[in-house]
């Protein structure tokens, strides 16, 4: 069957499917949370004090009371039972960017052969799955399996419903037998406690004698697209490796900006609204919803949750969406750059801290240079961005996203900070030594009597950057799309923590002299300035200037690769700061390393192996095919008189050439054992491996625009972005 038919088929199927009926939306007040049990239901169902407690560790972080479990498994199991379940699942982070979960039966065969349903207390505190199966980066040895999975109160437990039935699940931590953190949760619970405890300290220096448990907070807008299942399945890059290794760019993409914020397409949306109901009776606040810019592009964004529960809710989200987006005849498509030529997409994650008695430590107010609280947080956030960009950059690498940053799409594999005009201002005014003055918000009229003013921002806002303000949170744009935003939040919170705890240490040095507080705020804060200052920029990111500045002027770090970011995971200056933060051991950090690094590098393969193999079995035939039919019907029109030129012929036959000899140049470069070391094999596959994948495509590409449609045998960029 040639290769337009399969095509043909495909979107006959797609054209005249019946779609998913649009069900009315339930009422959100009920079945908002149904699924969770979360402290109302808790204190529905548990005894005051066993509630109490439990409240307590939830709301202020204190030790949790283990004689209280036996009662909350109870509890828990009575719920989800009503709900349902019959099975329990302890789910945790492993560093894979996925969840992982281990199912049991809450079943318990009694003495005489009947069954009872039975969850203790000790069966949800501890799991022990294989500690050895999962990426560890060389913490245990593949005989060594035991590992553990243990409760994490602080992040309610809820009931995920599938066609396949309703599960309990519990949220953990996942360690090995010797301690070690295996997973994405445990640095992210230690790296929010190291925050916490220097904002207090920094805190009751400011003079605030009630001071609240301090928290890191999160809204991660998530990007996606949507490709008609149909079209998928025949696609065996978009299947393994999430992207489209292969594909000219169609004559429409994104250049009319017509897809942005458009009409959502009617069975989008249909599909959007059972992500949405899913999600709500999970307790995830989905608040957003729209097109994206690209074609075929959408996302879906939250309202801000405390940084451990937003991290589950976000890894539940991708779940939600790749599993609806199957009932609903799409694949959903995570990752980063899945199509060459338009945009990727990112998870722009929106990060504050706060607490109960102070509120948002990150809001200027009306007037941020009289908010000391405000500047010195914020001023903590410049100085930790400076001293730690390329960590920050390495939270972000993946062989995936290096595709949307750097070289390609956007400029952050620079790390900068971008203020806005009134803090900019303001923090230049610091660097003097007096603060003064700051820009308040305006009213624009436009001059539309039935419009009515609009209240104007005293600052304007960056696209361009990849750490930027935006009113009272930075945004972190340069998160990619298929991460797990744990990683990023860990290093936020980290390089906040010991920022805070430098300028905690300073203020206190400065007071003992007899200094009073404001000056001494001034002070530490132009001192910040004067040694971090450089790190702001408030100009086109994308631009070869800046590009220049930053490196040559500013000494800042670009590292347009995952090759070239992962090694500052083994920088002494990072190692110090996680060591004295106390996040990770150097043992854990250097697992880090090495399963990031083993992830990038088969990553790479295995796309180059796609390559090899579609090459030579699907694109090279589809070739050859076509020249053979074009040389018959050049025999048959010659014999009678007719003649015609041979050019495309000879173009087709030239860059099939072209194609071979790169995929056998790829083939023996992939054949290449004696690397050397890890660092040196990331290289060779950034440097060597990749470019000869680009000029594989190169040559398929240039293919698509010559062989005749029906015999190419994928679907093409215009089918997959614009038929719905």
């Amino acid at each position: 069957m040639s290769g337009n038919t399969v095509r043909a088929q495909a979107i006959h199927q797609i054209t005249n499917r019946t779609p998913l009926p649009s069900k009315p939306p339930e009422r959100l007040e009920d079945i908002w949370a149904e699924n969770v049990f979360d402290l109302t239901k808790m204190q529905a169902t548990l005894p005051k004090v066993v509630f109490k407690s439990i409240k307590n560790t939830i709301v202020t972080g204190e030790k949790l009371d283990p004689s209280i479990a036996d009662t909350v498994a109870t509890a828990m199991r009575d719920w989800a039972l009503a709900r349902g379940a019959l099975y329990y699942a302890h789910v945790f982070y492993p560093m894979t960017n996925l969840t992982a979960e281990k199912h049991d039966g809450f079943i318990s065969v009694q003495g005489d052969g009947k069954v009872i349903s039975e969850f203790s207390g000790k069966v949800l505190v501890q799991g022990e799955p294989d500690g050895s199966s999962f990426p560890n980066g060389g913490i245990r040895g593949t005989f060594e399996a035991r590992g553990y999975t243990a409760w994490d109160v602080t992040s309610p437990a809820y009931v995920m419903e599938t066609d396949n039935g309703a599960t309990l699940c519990i949220p953990t931590v996942f360690v090995s037998w010797t301690g070690e953190a295996l997973d994405k949760k445990v640095p992210l619970l230690r790296s929010i406690a190291a925050m916490d405890k220097a904002a207090r300290k920094v805190l009751k220096l400011l003079g605030c004698d009630q001071v609240a448990h301090v928290n890191s907070s999160c809204g991660a807008e998530q990007e996606y697209f949507l490709v008609d299942a149909n079209f998928a399945s025949q696609r065996p890059d978009l299947l393994l490796a999430g992207r489209t290794l292969f594909g000219k760019p169609p004559a429409k993409g994104q250049e009319f900006d017509d897809h942005y914020f458009g009409a959502i397409p009617n069975r989008v949306q249909v599909f959007m609204q059972d992500v949405e109901e899913k999600m709500y009776k999970l307790g995830i606040p989905a608040k957003t919803r729209h097109n994206e810019v690209a074609p075929g592009q959408f996302e879906i964004a939250p309202f801000f949750e405390a940084a451990n529960v937003a991290s589950d809710h976000q890894q539940l989200t991708m779940t939600i969406l790749k599993q609806t987006a199957k009932k609903h005849g799409f694949m959903c498509l995570l990752h980063e750059k899945p199509f060459a030529g338009i945009n990727g997409s990112g998870k722009h994650v929106n990060w504050s801290v706060g607490n109960a008695t102070q509120g948002n430590l990150l809001d200027p107010g009306d007037s941020p240079h009289e908010n000391a609280q405000f500047l010195v947080f914020c001023g903590a956030v410049i100085r930790g961005v400076h001293k730690y960009g390329p960590l920050m950059r390495a939270a972000i690498a993946t062989a995936s996203n290096d595709h949307r940053l750097g070289a390609n799409e956007a400029p952050p594999a620079i790390m900068s900070v971008y203020l806005g005009s009134q803090l900019e201002e303001v923090f230049e005014q610091i660097k003097t030594g007096t603060v003064t003055e700051s820009k308040h918000k305006g009213v624009m009229d436009l001059g539309i009597a039935v419009v009515p003013p609009l209240s104007k921002d005293a600052g304007d806002r960056n696209r361009t950057s990849p750490f930027a303000f935006t009113g009272n949170r930075f945004e972190f744009r340069a998160v990619g799309s298929n991460q797990s935003v744990s990683g990023p939040l860990v290093v936020l919170n980290t390089m906040l923590a010991e920022s805070l705890d430098w300028i905690g240490n300073r203020l206190e040095s400065e007071l003992s002299t007899g200094m009073d507080l404001s000056t001494a705020i001034i002070t530490v804060l132009k001192d910040v300035m004067e040694a971090h200052g450089s790190v702001i920029f408030g100009g086109n990111g994308y631009s070869e200037e800046w590009h220049k500045m930053a490196v040559e002027e500013r000494g800042l770090a670009n590292l347009p690769t995952t090759a070239d970011a992962l090694p500052y995971l083994r920088a002494e200056f990072v190692q110090d700061l996680f060591a004295k933060t106390g996040v990770l051991t150097p043992v854990e950090l250097e697992s880090r390393f090495e399963v990031y690094a083993e992830q990038y590098i088969l990553s790479i393969e295995v796309e180059a192996k796609l390559v090899i193999d579609i090459a030579k079995t699907r694109i090279y035939p589809a070739a050859l095919d076509y020249l053979s039919q074009l040389s018959t019907t050049m025999t048959n029109l010659t014999s009678l008189g007719i003649t015609l030129d041979k050019g495309s012929a000879e173009a087709i036959a030239t860059l099939t050439n072209s194609m071979m000899a790169a995929v056998e140049e790829l083939s023996t470069a992939l054949a290449k054992h004696d690397i050397g070391s890890t660092e040196e094999h990331m290289q060779y596959c950034a440097t060597t491996i990749r470019p000869l994948m680009d000029q594989v495509r190169e040559c398929a590409d240039s293919l698509e625009g010559l062989v005749a449609d029906s015999f190419w045998p994928l679907p093409t960029y215009e089918e997959m972005l614009f038929i719905k």
